[in-house]
């Protein structure tokens, strides 16, 4: 089963909070209705994800899973909810070196939906709206260590078995830090829309950084490719 193919979850009644669905039959984590423009607590973001994940449904973790978010290990802050454990291998960090001899890169595929905290839970990218030449979704794949995704979806991958699913909200200091990051909504109008929000002076000035590049990713990891270069040996 995969993020896509998640059934749908009857909507609980709550005046302050809905859920915002990717399509019909996936809806992501709740989001504060409009209009707001006060920076988020972080914490409250946590809180009212878990508060209003619905108890029997493709949201609520496995039996084996942690019961709510937690802190992602070497991760600056990201925190974690295991939507579904996976059963396969785990990636290991790319450009790790073993004695000098050799290098072991990670090519990692994943699928995933990205929001954006501080658009009410706007969906600003997902790999399902990416098609191939046959008109089927497709993955993003990238290699870990290489620096050209966000730190926070690294952090969140390299950590996860292949077959899982995992929600991350990712603070702004693990997000986007530039333009050039990946991953980056191909349509103009949806890059612009979300770095004009991350980088806006004005609300930066006004105190909500802490809010204004939180990411939320609800990542599957797909496949996991190693591709190994020898290295000369200290002294060769």
């Amino acid at each position: 089963m995969t993020i896509q193919s998640m059934p749908s979850i009857c909507r609980p009644c709550i005046s302050l909070f809905h859920f915002i669905s990717f399509n019909s039959h996936y809806p992501l984590i709740p989001a504060i209705s409009p209009p707001t423009r006060r920076a988020l607590s972080f914490s409250a973001l946590i809180s009212t994800a878990i508060s209003t994940l619905p108890s029997s449904s493709f949201a609520a973790p496995s039996k084996s899973a942690a019961p709510n978010f937690f802190d992602l290990p070497d991760s600056a802050g990201v925190k974690a909810l295991e939507l579904r454990i996976g059963s396969g291998e785990t990636p290991l960090h790319g450009d790790q070196t073993i004695f000098f001899i050799r290098s072991i890169h990670v090519k990692v595929v994943v699928h995933y939906y990205g929001r954006l905290a501080a658009k009410q839970g706007w969906r600003f990218d997902t790999t399902y709206d990416h098609k191939d030449e046959n008109g089927e979704p497709l993955p993003f794949t990238f290699v870990l260590g290489s620096g050209k995704v966000i730190a926070g979806m690294e952090a969140a991958v390299k950590s996860m078995k292949v077959g899982g699913i995992r929600r991350v909200i990712i603070p702004p200091s693990q997000g986007y830090q530039n333009t050039s990051q990946e991953p980056i909504p191909p349509n103009y109008f949806d890059r612009q829309r979300l770095f004009t929000t991350i980088f806006n002076p004005t609300r930066l000035a006004n105190g909500e950084g802490s809010s204004l590049g939180t990411l939320i990713f609800d990542i599957e990891l797909l496949q996991i490719r190693h591709l190994t270069n020898k290295l000369a040996s200290p002294g060769s």
